[in-house]
This record gives C-alpha cells, sequence and structure tokens, in this order.
C-alpha cells in the first residue's frame, strides 16, 4: 500500500497544500485532524461513479494500432521523438486502422475529449487502458503535440491520477486497478483520470464537479457545453475561453461547498489552451468553430438549442492537424495568458462557508504574479508531475532503474536547461 507514514513537518506541508491529504486513509496526526475539524472532504471515497466496482471491463484488451510506415504521421512510436511537422490529415484517407468506432459498453472513457477521440480512433487503446508509450505516441502523431509536451502530460498522467509508474499504465477513466497496477496489493487503488483532484478537478469545461453529482466527474454535460459555447460565441479563442473559466469558477464557488482549486487546476487552463491550438482544421482555416469543436466533445445539438452526448467523440471529417509542434513554452504561456485575463485565487471552501488561499511554489496568498513567466510556470508544472514519484515507489518497492529512467531520462533533461530543480538525479 502506498505509505502516508511521512514526517509530521511534511504533512503539516501537504494537508496544508493539498488538503485532501488529511482525509486520505491511514494519515492521523494532529494537523490532519485539525484539518478534518476545519474542512470539507476532496477526495473520492472509491465507491460509487467512478469506482473498480463500477468500471467497464473488457476482457479483449488489444494495444493501440501498430505504427504503420504507410500511414507513418509525425513517426512517433515507441515513446520517442517525432518529426514534430504537422499539417496532415487525420486520419489520413485509406488507414483504415485509425477509423472511428464508437465506444461500447465495456469501454473506458473519462473526462478528457481529447484522449477519449484518440481512443476511439485506435491511436490509444480501445478499451481505455492505455500506457505511456501510447500516450506519447498518440499525442504526436494526432495533435501534433511537441515530444516535451507529451511526455510531461502522459507523465502527469501516471503520477497524478494513480496510474502506475512501475508498469506504466493507466486507465483514461475509471479505476481499472487490476489491469494497470503491478500488484494491486501493494499500490492500492489506481483510480485513472477520473481521480478527483488530481488530473480531473472542480470547474471543468464540461463535467460536473465531483461533489455536486454524486462522483460523475467524466461524463459529458450539455448544459456546461452550451454554457461555453453561449460565452463564446461559437468561437472557442483564448478570450471566450478565459471568460467562461472564470464563469466556471465563480459558480463552482457558489455551489459546491467542497470546491477545491489547488496547483493542479493550472491544468485546467492547458486543457482550454487545446480548443483553439490542438483541435482546430487546417480545412476550416485553423479557426476553432463549433462544428469542430463539437465533433472532438460528442456534442449534439437538439432543436430546442440544448447540447446532448451522441457517444462520438471523433476526429472531424479531412481533419488536418496544427503545422507548428505545440510545446512545454507554448501551453504555459498560454496558461499564463488564460489565467491573467480573469485572475482568480488558489484555495478551497471551508465547512465554516470562508475561503482560504493556498502557497504553493509560483502561487503566493492564492494568487499567481502577473510577472511570473513561461520557464517559472513550467518549472511548477514539472514540480507537480516529479512531487510524488520517489515517495510513490520507495513506498512500494526498491525503485526499479526502469521506472527511475522513466523520468529522469525522458522528462528531467527537458526541464534542466530552465533551472528547475531536479526531483532525482
Amino acid at each position: 500500500m502506498k505509505t502516508l507514514a511521512l514526517a509530521l513537518p511534511l504533512l503539516a506541508t501537504t494537508t496544508s497544500a493539498f488538503p485532501w491529504v488529511a482525509d486520505a486513509p491511514g494519515v492521523s496526526s494532529p494537523w490532519s485532524q485539525a484539518y478534518r475539524a476545519a474542512h470539507e472532504r476532496r477526495q473520492q471515497p472509491g465507491e460509487g461513479a467512478g469506482s473498480a466496482a463500477q468500471c467497464p471491463f473488457n476482457a479483449n484488451h488489444k494495444p493501440a494500432a501498430a505504427f504503420n510506415a504507410k500511414y507513418p504521421y509525425n513517426n512517433a512510436k515507441n515513446g520517442q521523438k517525432g518529426n514534430e511537422k504537422g499539417g496532415f490529415q487525420v486520419p489520413a484517407d485509406g488507414d483504415t486502422a485509425h477509423a472511428f468506432v464508437a465506444p461500447g459498453p465495456n469501454d473506458i472513457r473519462g473526462p478528457c475529449p481529447g484522449l477519449n477521440a484518440a481512443a476511439n480512433h485506435n491511436f490509444l487503446a480501445h478499451d481505455g487502458i492505455t500506457t505511456f508509450n501510447e500516450l506519447v505516441d498518440a499525442q504526436q502523431n494526432l495533435y501534433n503535440v511537441g515530444y516535451d509536451l507529451a511526455t510531461l502530460l502522459a507523465l502527469l498522467g501516471l503520477t497524478l491520477t494513480d496510474g502506475d509508474i512501475v508498469t506504466q499504465k493507466l486507465s483514461i477513466g475509471c479505476d481499472a486497478t487490476t489491469r494497470t497496477s503491478f500488484n494491486p496489493a501493494l499500490t492500492g487503488s489506481e483510480p485513472g483520470l477520473d481521480g478527483h483532484n488530481k488530473f480531473e478537478a472542480d470547474t471543468s469545461l464540461t463535467r460536473n464537479d465531483f461533489f455536486t453529482h454524486g462522483g460523475d466527474n467524466f461524463r459529458f454535460n450539455g448544459t456546461l457545453f452550451g454554457m461555453m459555447d453561449k460565452t463564446c460565441g461559437s468561437n472557442f479563442d483564448l478570450n471566450g475561453l478565459a471568460l467562461y473559466r472564470l464563469q466556471r469558477y465563480n459558480q463552482s464557488v457558489k455551489e459546491n461547498k467542497n470546491f477545491y482549486f489547488g496547483p493542479l487546476s493550472l491544468l485546467l487552463y492547458g486543457a482550454a489552451s487545446f480548443l483553439y491550438e490542438l483541435m482546430p482544421n487546417g480545412n476550416h482555416g485553423y479557426k476553432p468553430d463549433l462544428e469542430t469543436i463539437s465533433s472532438f466533445f460528442g456534442a449534439e445539438k437538439n432543436n430546442d438549442g440544448t447540447y446532448s452526448f451522441n457517444n462520438r467523440e471523433k476526429i472531424p471529417d479531412k481533419w488536418t492537424n496544427r503545422v507548428a509542434a505545440y510545446t512545454n513554452n507554448d501551453v504555459t504561456s498560454q496558461i499564463v495568458q488564460m489565467y491573467l485575463l480573469h485572475p482568480v485565487l488558489f484555495g478551497g471552501n471551508t465547512a465554516s462557508g470562508s475561503f482560504d488561499a493556498i502557497n504553493f511554489g509560483a502561487i503566493k496568498d492564492g494568487k499567481i504574479s502577473a510577472n511570473i513567466d513561461g520557464p517559472t510556470t513550467s518549472c511548477l508544472l514539472y514540480q507537480l508531475a516529479t512531487q510524488s514519484v520517489p515517495s510513490y515507489l520507495n513506498g512500494v518497492i526498491t525503485p526499479s532503474v526502469d521506472a527511475l529512467n522513466l523520468l529522469a531520462a525522458k522528462v528531467a533533461p527537458q526541464f534542466k536547461n530552465l533551472g528547475c530543480p531536479q526531483a532525482l538525479t
């Protein structure tokens, strides 16, 4: 089982920055007890929607479609760096291996439309149990994500969602521990992308907050999509999404007594940027229009103007991806720009009805300075990605060389030149 028997000073710091830790199983200290008394629970109890008991099981697991030299896309394979040159049609004409296939009742889908679409086109395993290498390859070949950002996001998936850094497997949705963990008895649950206050967090663009909808933080919400469309005027650009992110924040603060907007919520700004950076169609002049975004989200407009989910999170027909690779520098620039258009406090609601601001890295008194630069933001993301790796491994086994090399060889070097502290040496 992952150990939470940390030194008390560290636990005090952790519960201050990440309140759900105070409510995690096995944590008992004066700090955690006091924090429980003052704060509502932030983490799911391991039951209900998204839990292992309700997670689909597909006995016929097949990996993502194998690399085919006839359709090389970005030539990314086996988790390695591809060409980082886009502007090509995906799927290519004749590439039946990546044709759209709707998910069946035994396939896992989660809160990320981009990954759901990738699985529906077999760039990721169609059953939703994927690997680090599949994630790195799919981001490059499908969306022309730069290798540096693709590897960081894949690592964030493994370390933040409680995927498994030993097997390098994770679920793109619900808790599939029996299929992702190297030893479930030792690792405990690995809740996948549905895991609350990890990769998924409050104020999602089109998914509910965990505690306001009985744990359903992964299914498409047509009302929220309609709100987003109205705010953006069917043009899902930086300004429109920045305003909508503010609206969702205010809505969650008001409606969710367990609301928490921690450091990981920076990822929500990065994910929002994907709508106008990764999803636009070159055949539509790379405009983030309603037709394109609706296809990726599986959003279908009803006769009364509302939206429903059609179970078709799909790459649009004749879709041409972005020309220049979307890199770490690009996404951190968009995160900063979007946040600073409508700054909000990082922190959470308390049981007493007040709001507590947090401090973490570049976040001071709940705020990010208007003077923050791209490298500082990149280092903050790197810190979030790597902080749990040593404790995760040391808590259950002697870390394997291969597992440590996943970080040391593939991710850390990209941040060293920015002056980021290296988590492992």
